[in-house]
């Protein structure tokens, strides 16, 4: 029995058996040679499951398919690795790293949440089904005129975009793409399934008519310049490592608060994108289905469907990959998978324990406080920050991470990036809560504390 045989013996079998029919149906009703995928719980693979036209095989763990735009998370953390460093920064204009390319004002940040106003593919002829020799610089991938778009107004996926991240990362490493891939990112989290060139065993890409049950065989094209767009060849395995490390990090390549922003919102949305719950952040798509958040990334080749699915707060991750050129939703089985488990075995959270120990200065803060008349809770979190939300259960509220000078920034929201400090009377009691000139008081207009534009001083009163 292999390790990943195993390990599937955590799930239910009832759970299992809705896996293997979900992807039953996705290789039978999306007509695909074959079909593959993971699920991953609590930091492992804990079921696999493969469907495939071949009697008497099925592709395992270590079977290679092309994952296509997948690719472009990898060459994403690369970037913020150069960033984590100070190599350069978020902000910085591509120019100042790749001057001459034309990509104007685009920033680093912009071409990895795809807002750098770039056009969505290169120059004809198609890049994905040609040699890559026929774009050698950057100027044959970007065309005449790159941009399609201003910079930062919208989001507009972008080859191209990931095309001069992969340069940036050369250029700054001193090293081919591919080399610094290897080195930085995959060796040290053990993903030797993962390459530029397929390594036997792999699957054969097709194409299957859409009107007939035959098929046409896809050319498997060396991207050259535009690997770092859609290069690679992985495997389930591989890429449950993969999901792993986008979850939690990993210090050997990025912390998990790196792996934090990356899975952070960081593109204009489209009013479409809003419909759908649908967002980009740094290198890693977001959806919100299903009344859950998902993280991830699709990936499509000729010949190739592959996508990860994450969902952080289950720490349930799923991989499906697929060796034809259209056919079965990747995505939608994706979601599916996570859902399955999630739903079916829920998470279970670990038992509550009491803190070691408390800042009674930090403690006298918590409790219910008023903005106006909103009331507001305020609470210490397990990681020494506070936590400050409506009691109405509607409204802004947001974390706060502690700045160790008796102060705290806000972490998301409405609040995120405002500094929360607790403001104290001569006799030292704690007169409000000063929250970005927002001041928070323990009763509504409370008379005794500095509320802007005073308080009345006939008070409260009704009709009458």
């Amino acid at each position: 029995m292999t390790r990943l045989q195993e390990d599937a013996q955590d799930l239910f079998p009832a759970t299992r058996r809705a896996l293997l029919h979900r992807i039953a149906v996705a290789q039978s009703a999306g007509r695909t040679p074959s079909l593959v995928a993971a699920v991953v719980r609590d930091g492992r693979v804990v079921w696999h499951g493969a469907r495939t036209s071949v009697d008497g095989h099925g592709p395992d763990e270590n079977v290679q398919y092309r994952i296509g735009s997948l690719t472009k998370t990898f060459t994403a953390v690369l970037v913020l690795r150069l960033r984590d460093e100070g190599a350069l920064d978020l902000t910085d204009a591509v120019e100042k790293h790749l001057p001459g390319t034309g990509a104007g004002e685009a920033t680093v940040a912009e071409l990895l949440a795809h807002s750098g106003g770039l056009a969505a593919e290169s120059p004809a002829p198609w890049w994905e089904r040609t040699p890559g020799s026929l774009r050698p610089q950057l100027a044959d991938v970007l065309g005449e005129k790159p941009l399609v778009h201003p910079v930062g107004r919208r989001h507009h996926y972008s080859n191209p975009g990931y095309t001069l991240l992969g340069a940036l990362v050369e250029r700054l490493r001193g090293a081919p793409w591919e080399e610094v891939l290897r080195r930085e990112v995959l060796e040290p989290l053990g993903l030797d399934r993962t390459s530029a060139q397929p390594r036997t065993p792999y699957a054969g890409g097709w194409a299957v008519h859409p009107w007939a049950d035959v098929m046409l065989p896809e050319p498997a094209e060396d991207l050259g310049r535009m690997a770092a767009a859609g290069q690679l060849w992985s495997t389930t395995g591989d890429l449950a490592r993969f999901a792993v490390f986008l979850t939690k990090g990993d210090d050997r390549v990025l912390s998990a608060r790196t792996v934090r922003e990356m899975r952070a919102p960081a593109a204009p949305a489209e009013a479409a994108d809003v419909m759908d719950g649908a967002a980009y952040g740094l290198g890693l798509q977001i959806q919100y289905r299903d009344g859950r958040l998902l993280v991830g990334h699709s990936g499509s080749l000729p010949g190739f469907l592959a996508n990860l699915t994450i969902s952080v707060e289950d720490d349930v991750a799923a991989v499906v990959l697929t060796n034809c050129t259209s056919g079965p939703l990747t995505a939608e089985v994706g979601a599916d998978l996570v859902r399955i488990v999630a739903e079916a075995e829920p998470r279970i959270p670990e038992p509550w324990r009491p803190a070691a120990e408390a800042d009674a200065a930090v403690l006298e803060l918590a409790g219910q406080w008023y903005w106006g008349t909103h009331a507001f809770a305020l609470r210490l979190t397990p990681d020494g920050g506070v936590s400050l939300e409506p009691l109405s259960g509607f409204g802004r509220r947001s974390r706060f991470r502690a700045n160790g000078d008796g102060t705290w920034t806000g972490l998301e929201g409405y609040y995120a990036g405002e500094l929360l400090r607790a403001e104290r009377r001569p006799d030292g009691t704690v007169s409000h809560l000063d929250l970005g000139s927002f001041v928070f008081t323990r009763q509504p207009y409370d008379e005794g504390a500095p509320v802007p534009g005073g308080v009345d001083p006939e008070g409260w009163r009704g009709i009458g």
